[in-house]
């Protein structure tokens, strides 16, 4: 129980991303076209920095040949996946062009499901990986959990930030936001009844590749480009460069 509510601290402190963005009275351009590039940056530098080097790490430590191939391979299996996922689902729920208001809220929306899509699979894996660190050395987890805690925060912005501008309800995007956190004490709660006996080194390297892929794929696909078209283009590239320096700043703790 003690392991469950470290990963469950971890994981629900993307609500304090979302409070961040739910009490923002009224947002400006400025703020938003930030927001979306830091989001796009913490994104960015997670996937190329920590995600794609621990798959091909997993990969090596499992004695796969040519594991600098097969991670690379993973990570744009991820990029194929998130891609044709985006282009099969309906134009309804998923606009490719923004012709009207309307469908750039409807971007908006579009924006904030992906992300917090890509977030929850980002954390699956990596309340596993805290819950199972907290069953054997509860001294070395919580440091841990405090580190994830902290990135965690900007990811819950990432999440709240579009669908706050889509839907115009505060409250529920940061709702959304501490959903999107849930991810990490499920990913424990399952990996320990049921995926423990299959998970070893070189599918977990696999599954930290691809899902770089996906968060890369969502970054440059959505985030950057909408936070582009508020028109505030430094600010949105400030905002990814501040992103990254966080994320920075936390993988150093988790080190």
């Amino acid at each position: 129980m003690t392991a469950f509510a470290i990963c469950l601290f971890a994981g629900l402190s993307t609500a304090l991303g979302g409070l961040i963005v739910a009490l923002q009275r009224h947002p400006s351009e400025r703020f938003l076209a930030a927001s979306l590039g830091f989001s796009a940056g913490v994104m960015l530098y997670i996937s190329l920095v920590e995600l794609l080097p621990e798959g091909v790490d997993g990969l090596e430590e499992a004695g796969v040949a040519a594991a600098e191939v097969w991670g690379p391979l993973a990570f744009f299996g991820g990029v194929l996946l998130i891609a044709v996922i985006d282009r099969f689902v309906p134009d309804e729920i998923n606009p490719h062009e923004e012709p009207s208001p309307v469908a750039g809220s409807a971007r908006m929306r579009k924006v904030g499901v992906m992300t917090a899509m890509a977030i929850a699979i980002h954390n699956f894996p990596e309340g596993f990986a805290t819950f199972f660190v907290a069953l054997q050395d509860m001294a070395l987890a919580l440091p841990l959990a405090v580190a994830i805690a902290i990135h965690n925060v900007p990811e819950g912005i990432a999440v709240a930030v579009p669908l706050r501008e889509a839907t115009g309800k505060k409250w529920r995007a940061a709702g959304w936001a501490a959903l999107s956190g849930l991810a990490e004490p499920l990913g424990a709660i399952i990996g320990y009844l049921f995926l423990q006996p299959f998970l070893g080194p070189a599918t977990l390297g696999v599954t930290f590749a691809a899902i770089a892929g996906i968060m890369v794929f969502v970054s440059l696909d959505n985030l950057l480009p909408t936070a582009i078209a508020t028109g505030r283009h430094h600010s949105a590239v400030y905002g990814v460069v501040g992103g990254m320096a966080v994320m920075a700043v936390s993988l150093v703790l988790l080190a």
